[in-house]
């Protein structure tokens, strides 16, 4: 399963600091961003994706975060 968000991402600083989390907090292995997108577009592949906690994780970081339609 892939799963994309748009995001306030700027810098790589952040974008690792969030992969960190996300793959510390949530198991996801395979997270990636594309900050040159202008949505900094963040990138889930897992068996198995929870949005929401992607996106509650994400503002604990003080980072916005939305599900990009398929």
């Amino acid at each position: 399963m892939i799963e994309v968000f748009k995001t306030n991402v700027q810098d790589i600083s952040t974008a690792k600091k969030v992969e960190q989390a996300l793959t510390k907090a949530l198991g996801y292995s395979n997270v990636s961003f594309d900050l040159e997108d202008c949505d900094s577009i963040l990138r889930i592949e897992a068996a198995s994706i929870c949005s929401a906690c992607v996106i509650h994780l994400l503002r604990t970081l003080e980072c916005e975060c939305e599900v990009l339609p398929g």
